[in-house]
Parts: structure tokens; sequence; C-alpha cells
């Protein structure tokens, strides 16, 4: 059934896709589905300063942007990497992938994270750190549609890591979504909107291994159906020191200020703070 569902998402055109995504999103703000009892207690712990009302308000919008992230992934993931291009309007600091430094990209889980990879695998080799689904038969679904031409995927153990470093050798891009739990040896607690939690060390650790430049990539959704912006920003996040937990921190504080950019499109919904916090 959901096969047959994401098989339907991925025939609609994008405005009609991110239409069907905003009711999926409605609806569940509506039937107070876990989407959204993890969101509202996300915001609350992250934007505490927010009136209840503008928590709610701010809660509504992320779960119709989480429909639309929902329908939009499966026509990115069924079309071409070259079709999935045609759905860029604007690429912002685009000219930092001309230098010669290593470079790694930092991917936080705003707007559609799906489609950054792929557009540029389309004329380049990337290849991006996952973390392994639970659930084999949608692993084994999202890993044969991700890991096909320039995008290589590397799993989130001690082979995707070496993988990684073989990609930065060789001179390839890397993308990692640091923004997730790394589990307990991979991270440590470091403030995420002025609350600790568990933190991937790894981005900061290869960066510092190999000299590598860090971009924070993204793509903002734009309203009514008509696509995307890519974004890369170069980040400073203190590699000469030797101050592990600072460095996290800075990457952290990176990811708020983009988040606080656009709050809607940040995934809420997922228990980011499940090493320090219980959800209901």
């Amino acid at each position: 059934m959901t096969g047959l569902f994401l098989s339907l998402c991925s025939l609609l055109p994008l405005k009609i896709n991110h239409l069907l995504g905003s009711l999926i999103g409605q609806l569940l703000y509506l039937f107070n589905s876990d989407a959204k009892k993890v969101t509202t207690q996300n915001i609350a712990i992250c934007l505490p300063d927010l009136s209840k009302i503008q928590q709610r308000e701010l809660v509504k919008k992320a779960l119709i942007e989480t429909g639309k992230n929902l329908t939009e992934s499966s026509r990115i993931w069924n079309q071409s990497f070259t079709d999935n291009s045609k759905y860029i309007r604007n690429f912002h600091g685009e000219q930092y992938l001309n230098s010669r430094e290593k470079t790694i990209l930092l991917v936080p889980h705003i707007g559609c994270w799906e489609i950054t990879g792929r557009v540029l695998a389309d004329n380049r080799e990337v290849t991006f750190l996952y973390k392994p689904l639970k659930n084999q038969k949608q692993n084994d679904y999202l890993f044969l549609r991700r890991n096909k031409g320039n995008l290589t995927m590397a799993s989130a153990d001690h082979s995707g890591i070496l993988k990684l470093q073989r990609a930065l050798i060789k001179g390839q891009l890397i993308g990692i979504l640091p923004d997730q739990d790394p589990g307990q040896d991979g991270g440590i607690t470091a403030p995420f909107f002025n609350n600790p939690v568990n933190t991937m060390t790894l981005l900061v650790k290869l960066a510092k291994k190999h000299n590598a430049q860090v971009l924070m990539f993204w793509a903002n959704r734009l309203d009514n159906g008509k696509g995307f912006d890519l974004n890369l920003e170069p980040l400073d996040l203190n590699l000469n020191s030797e101050n592990l937990l600072e460095q996290v921190t800075l990457m952290n504080r990176t990811i708020e200020e983009l988040v606080k950019r656009f709050p809607e499109q940040y995934m809420w919904s997922y228990r980011r703070f499940k090493s320090t916090h219980s959800y209901n």
C-alpha cells in the first residue's frame, strides 16, 4: 500500500504533489498524530520564547512542510538526476565548489535534503553518509533509489566512514547530515538551542583530519510548487582548535541559525532530544 501511494506521488506534477503533501500535513495536525506530538515537544524545547499561540501556528506549518517532504521525496527518488535539477530555481554559493580544497557538505534536515546530493551528482561524484532504516524492505527501497550514478551512499558504520575518507582523498565531495542522534559511540553531549543533546562528532573529525573546507548545503522549498533554491555557505568551525566540544557546539550553532531562517521547514518530527528528554 505504501509503495502504491509513493508511486502515485511520483507521477504528480510538483505543484499538485505539494498540495497533496499539504493535505497530509493538515491531517497529521488535526488527528493528533505522533508526528504532531514530537513536533510540538521539540518546538517547545527549542523555541520557548514563542507564545503558545505562535508555537501552535509553527507546529501546523511545520507539519504541512513535513507532508510536502513526504510526497516530493517519492517524485525526486523516481526521477533522473537531470530531471531533479530542473526543479532548482537558484543556486546560491555554487562558486565555493570550485575550490581545490577537500570539501565536506554539512546538510541539515531542512527543506528538501533528498534533492541536494542528486543535483550535484548530475555532473560530479558525491558520497553521502546515511543511517540504515530498521525496516529492511524500506531500507532496500531507499538504497536502490539513492545509490545510483555518481551518487554513492555510505552506511553509518566503520566501512562507511572508510568510504567517506577514500572519497575525500580522491577529491570527491562528501555529504553528512549531522543533526541526528549518532548513537552511544558516535557523539558527545553539546548544546543545541541551549539544550544538551547527543551530537555527531564525525563531520568535525573528518574535516580536521583531512584539512577540508566545510560548506553548509540545503535546498529550501519554494511556495506554490515552484521548486527549490540550493544554497552553499562556508562555515568556520575553528578546526585549528584541539577542543572538540567547542567545534561541535559551533556546528550545532550554525544549524540553529539556519533553522531560525526557515523554522517551518526543519524536521521537527524527529526525536532529536531522545538522549536527554522523554517523549510523550
